[in-house]
């Protein structure tokens, strides 16, 4: 079973722009969509970006125009670049897979990495 780590949040200015890395432990070749997903206090996860196979992202309405999600294979890695941050971007930022077409994502997730961003 392949496991997944992100990585890269920190603190940031509104207007900056931070890369996070969801890395994952084995091959993602046979992954069909790897997904990131967000979670700010007091509200329920969204989905942020998510990025098929080969590599077709998806972008929810809301989300369009500051976040680009890439796939890289030959790293087993997703990348979520985020640009012009506002305060409420700030969020624990996950990634989860999703194995098949149309199939659940992962029931389990990891432990995220928070993307604090202020003044």
């Amino acid at each position: 079973q392949v496991q997944l780590v992100e990585s890269g949040g920190g603190l940031v200015r509104p207007g900056g722009s931070l890369r996070l890395t969801c890395k994952a432990s084995g091959n993602i070749d046979s992954i069909w969509a790897i997904g990131w997903y967000r979670q700010a206090p007091g509200k329920q996860r969204e989905l942020v970006a998510a990025v098929a196979r080969p590599n077709n992202p998806y972008y929810p309405n809301a989300m369009k125009g500051r976040f680009t999600i890439s796939r890289d294979n030959s790293e087993n890695s997703v990348y979520l670049q985020m640009s012009r941050l506002r305060p409420e971007d700030t969020a624990v930022y996950y990634c989860n897979k999703q194995n098949q077409p149309r199939g659940p994502w992962d029931a389990e997730w990891g432990q995220g990495t928070q993307v604090t961003v202020s003044s």
